[in-house]
This record gives structure tokens, sequence and C-alpha cells, in this order.
């Protein structure tokens, strides 16, 4: 159960990921304009897409106002040098090199286009094979992701004409910091229970004074460790803080743990149905219920992915009556591990599965297929899966070379999830994920779902696929 990758296994197919937050140290820069008293600096923007974080934006502050017909494409390169703090964890894909420039332009400090101003912003080409804008690395000794040094250096190429004068032979490589979509929205916390710590994200929706759910959402195996930003930003969770998927339950609380190591760490081995981090965890949950009055304990959801998922199932199993609804995603706890007893205990939850049929990792016929068609056998009417043929690109922007959408890793099907892609057929209506979610209640009666099959591995529940 080690091949248990989440989604860093595509690394070693495709050439890395990316995640956010750059911590390098920076040097200072050079100017070839004599009367400048500022030195002129740089800021990173970094935002979380599908196969993960990326740094999308470099912002360059020049100490003076230029004109935007000064600038073009190739006034500039943009070089990076990617760095490990970690030893023995080579650099997965390229570690050095000119990013790709899609765009120049004359912008304010947060990146947006102006007629002039002191600050140029380079749009850089991202990707999911892209590596040079990637902020971590994999390691695949350990499984686990760690944050890399990225070090940018600005050279001019090309004469930026002003009405004062001409600056020529710029030379920037003077960190002045970042920012993170979504990801600053988060507060990073951490808490012992029993000489066990857990490092973790939390968000707090707008106080309106109403009650709001709250959403725990438990990470794949690359993203355990000891720093809190991992777990929504080694892949997309931090979108359950997008505006979008905030509507849906009219503002929400979320909580993303991290294991210090994997959730899979079982007392007698790895995904053996345990978890030494268990007690814990539901320690943390409780306890940051507990210090925020607003959640709604009728309405807390858990989820996960792969690892998380595997968790996700373990929690619903024990604390069958705190959870409304569950949703876990390629969930890695093995049929043969869950009893009958089980069974009747995943009942008493509202589930909704998600799986891809090129998971090759977690194999959807040794886990979710036959616990899911063993939970329809035993009546339950509230149970969902959707089963997707493979993972593709929906955005449109990536494709193969032959023109067909771009393929992820199998394993990779909570990017559905994230993007609230999964939809199934409840009473006689098209319901997507979210739209569920939101709805399950503890002590809530629900209508019964009729019509209910055992499915087989070739079969497809749900496409949502655009």
């Amino acid at each position: 159960m080690k091949k248990i990758i989440s989604k860093h296994g595509k690394i070693i197919m495709s050439v890395i990921m990316a995640v956010t937050m750059i911590s390098a140290p920076h040097v200072g820069a050079f100017a070839a304009d004599d009367n400048k008293t500022q030195e002129p600096s740089y800021r990173t923007t970094t935002e979380v897409f599908d196969w993960g974080p990326a740094i999308t934006k470099i912002i360059v502050d020049l100490g003076e106002t230029i004109p935007q017909s000064a600038i073009t494409k190739d006034t500039f390169e943009v070089h990076v040098l990617r760095t490990e703090n970690r030893a023995n964890s080579p650099i997965l894909g390229e570690a050095e090199g000119n990013c790709k420039i899609k765009n120049a332009y004359v912008s304010d400090d947060i990146g947006s286009i102006q007629s002039k101003g002191n600050y140029i912003t380079f749009d850089l080409e991202v990707g999911p094979d892209v590596s040079l804008t990637s902020p971590i690395n994999y390691n695949l000794t350990t499984n686990l992701n760690g944050w890399v040094n990225c070090d940018f250096t600005i050279k001019q190429k090309n004469d930026i004409v002003t009405d004062s004068g001409k600056i020529s032979g710029l030379v920037i490589n003077k960190f002045a910091g970042g920012t993170k979509k979504l990801v600053d929205d988060f507060k990073i916390g951490s808490a012992t229970y029993d000489n066990v710590t857990l490092k973790y994200s939390s968000y707090k929706p707008e106080n309106d004074y109403s009650k709001k759910p709250l959403i725990i959402w438990l990470h794949g195996i690359g993203e355990g460790g000891t720093d809190g930003l991992l777990p929504i930003s080694g892949n997309k969770a931090v979108n359950f803080a997008s505006k979008d998927m905030q509507a849906y339950f009219n503002g929400a609380y979320i909580l993303a743990p991290q294991a210090p190591t994997f959730w899979m760490d079982g007392f007698t081995g790895f995904g053996d149905g345990s978890s030494k981090y268990e007690k814990a965890l539901m320690s943390l949950i409780k306890d940051y219920v507990s210090k925020n009055s607003n959640i709604d304990t009728n309405r807390i959801y858990i989820g996960g992915d792969s690892n998380g998922g595997y968790m996700t199932m373990l929690m619903i199993r024990d604390y069958t009556d705190y959870f409304a609804a569950a949703f876990p995603t390629c969930e890695a706890l093995k049929d043969t591990l869950i009893t009958d007893k089980d069974i009747e205990a995943f009942k008493k939850v509202p589930i909704w599965f998600t799986a891809a049929k090129t998971d090759t990792t977690v194999p959807p016929a040794d886990y979710v297929v036959p616990t899911y068609n063993r939970l329809v056998q035993a009546g339950d009417t509230n149970v969902h899966f959707s089963f997707f043929d493979n993972v593709i690109d929906t955005t449109g922007l990536y494709k193969k070379a032959d023109g067909t959408p771009y393929e992820y890793m199998g394993h990779w099907s909570w990017i559905y999830v994230y993007n609230n892609q999964c939809s199934a057929i409840i009473n006689g209506k098209v319901t997507t994920l979210m739209e569920w979610l939101s709805d399950q209640q503890l002590n809530k009666e629900t209508k019964s779902q009729t019509g209910m099959k055992p499915i087989t591995v070739s079969q497809t529940i749900t496409v949502s696929q655009n």
C-alpha cells in the first residue's frame, strides 16, 4: 500500500507539480540608472490549479514611473533557480531555466494593468507539465512534498524609454514577498493531544451571526508533515474557500488537519484499518468546533482523498453520530478490511464516493466498488458514487498532442470534487456533490432514493466532463 502516492505519482510521469509559497533568501538588484534612490525588487503571485500550485506572476517594483508602451514581452527575461532544503531530495523536473513570459505590462502593485505606473507584471506560463514555476518538490523516498527555494533573476534585454530618460541594464533579484491566492485567507495552527501534534489550516467565513457548516478535508499522502499550508495547497483543496464553493453553504468553515506522516499509519501496519492519529484528529475537530460557536454542529462534513479518504472512512466508522455526511475520494480503505458491522455503521452516514476507472494506485475493484455495492445491497438509500472513466482537464486549456483533453493520472479523481463536477440524479433531479452536501444534516430525514443497483468496475455511474 505504500504505492499510494496521492497526486504525486504523476510527477514521475509528467514532470512535477506546483505549490504555493516561496520563502527563499534573495540577493540585491542593480540598475544602470545612477539617479535611482530605490533598489528595484520583485514579488510573486501563486495560484493553486487542478494539477497543483504554480507561480503565475512576477511583479517588479521599478521605483519610477514608466508608460505602458515602453514594455513588451521581450523587454526582460525571467530566470529561476529551484533548490531543495531537504537532503537527498533531487529536484524533479527542471531545476533552472528561463520561464516563458506569456504577457508583460505596466501595472499596479497587485498586477492590475495600468496606463503608466511603477510596476511591471510578467504573466508566466504554467501548466501540468511546467516545472519551472513549481515551488514544491516531491521526495520519491519519503513520499512527501516540501517547499523549494525559488530564486528569480529578472534581466533587462531592451531599453525602456521614459519622459525622463532611458532605463537599461536592470538586473533584479531582490525578493520583496509574495501573495498566494485563497491560501492567504487561511490561518495556520497547531495542537497537541496525547503527545501527538497536528498542524492544520483553517478558514472562517464572513461572520453574519448565523450558524455555518464545517467542512473537514483530509489530505493525501504527499501533504503530510509539519507545514500546515500543504493540506490546502498541495492540490486544489484551497478551492473550498472560493466564492463559488462557499455560495452553496452560505459560507462554511474549513478545517484541513495535517498528519505528521500519513493518516494510514496504523498500529500494526500501513493501511491496516486503523490510524495512530485518529484520536488526536477527533480531539482537534472537537476542540476547533468548541472554539468557534458559529459552527452548526448538525452540519459537520468530512472528506478526503486517497490517504485522506482512508481516514474519512475510519472517522465515520468510529464516530458515526458526529458527522452529517462524508465525501471520500479515491478512498484507500480496502474493502476486505470492512466488516458487515462496519457497513451498518456507514449506512447511518450519508456518503458520496468519487473515483476513476483508470486509478491504478487504489484500484476501485479492491476498494470503493465492492464497498459501495455492499452498502446498496444493505439497503442504504443515501449513498452516491461518481465513477469516472478517467481524469481529464475540463478547462479546455491543456490538451494532448492530438488535440484531445490533457489526461491526468487516474488516481487524481479529487480534481472533480474540488471543481464540484460530480453529479447524480437524485430523486429525479440532477444534483451536484456540493448541492447534496449542503443539504445534509444530522437527524434530518431524507427522502429515499429508489432504483439503486450494484455496479461493476466496467460501468460508469456519473461523468461530468465538459
